[in-house]
């Protein structure tokens, strides 16, 4: 039953019961501009790394061996944080950890979720542009490794990493935390969310491609400077890229087939002899 136009106006009169102020759409911020942005950035990578952070805290709780003292716990934390069943789920619970602070944060401006971090198709030319320009880096840096004798494309970590997934038969699980969970988090944030805030700031396009890739790169602290490098001029094409098309999705895509390229290169790896 609706309330009468005389009980919605007493209602608005009562202390208690005070009316809900709405803000017009038109007074909200376009983009969250710079600091809220990077406000809520760090929220957000915090978030990330806690939603990745759950698993080994439940699986380290799980552990069946002796914790008797700190060495021991010590070896219990790092078995336990270097499985390949660890890994996985830490790389895919990162995604809804950087999700909600995310929904939060653009529910305050006048732009749609989707519309805010460019969670939109492009063309196959675009897609075609995009992996021809992947490939001429990641070969450029293959080659100038190889000149420099840096001829290791995937750390030992890694190999082992998937000889261990093999032999528990969780090589499937990595597959899709490499490949889809990680690039769809970490386009989210960097190339969604930081970049669409930052270049409407003083920073502009070029500085938002920049300084978002180089938030990227740092999240890839696991890596030698080398690679590091190789990581930030991905980056930079990939921040390039969500200019041009307006498509994170085409990130995502291009993200993933990278991925998948270097996961297929280090399976090969680890399916050669000790």
């Amino acid at each position: 039953m609706t309330d009468s136009p005389e009980a919605a106006v007493m209602d608005s009169l009562d202390p208690g019961n005070p009316p809900q102020q709405v803000v017009p759409a038109q007074h909200l911020p376009r983009t969250l501009g710079f600091w809220r942005t990077t406000l809520w950035g760090v929220l957000i990578i915090i978030a990330f790394f806690v939603g990745q952070l759950l698993p080994i805290v439940y699986l380290f709780a799980r552990f069946d061996g002796p914790l008797d003292d700190f060495e021991a716990f010590r070896l219990a934390l790092t078995k336990t944080a270097a499985s390949p069943l660890t890994v996985a789920l830490s790389a895919i619970m990162g995604l809804p950890g950087l999700l909600i602070p995310i929904y939060f944060a653009v529910r305050y401006t006048r732009l749609s979720f989707a519309e805010y971090l460019g969670l939109r198709w492009t063309g196959w030319k675009h897609l075609g542009f995009g992996v021809l320009g992947m490939v001429v880096i990641v070969g450029a840096w293959e080659l100038v490794s190889q000149l420099t004798g840096r001829e290791e494309a995937a750390s030992g970590f890694m190999v082992d990493m998937l000889k261990h997934a093999k032999t528990d038969g969780t090589v499937w699980l990595l597959v899709i935390a490499f490949c889809v969970a990680a690039p769809v988090s970490e386009e989210l944030m960097a190339r969604g969310f930081l970049y669409r805030g930052w270049s409407d700031s003083f920073l502009r396009v070029p500085g938002a491609i920049i300084l978002s890739s180089l938030i990227w790169t740092l999240l890839h602290f696991q890596y030698d400077w080398f690679a590091l490098l190789n990581v930030f001029a991905l980056g930079v094409w990939f921040g390039y890229l969500r200019y041009r098309t307006h498509s994170t999705y085409l990130t995502m895509v291009l993200h993933g087939l990278n991925n998948l390229a270097a996961t297929v290169q280090t399976i090969w790896l680890a399916s050669g002899p000790s």
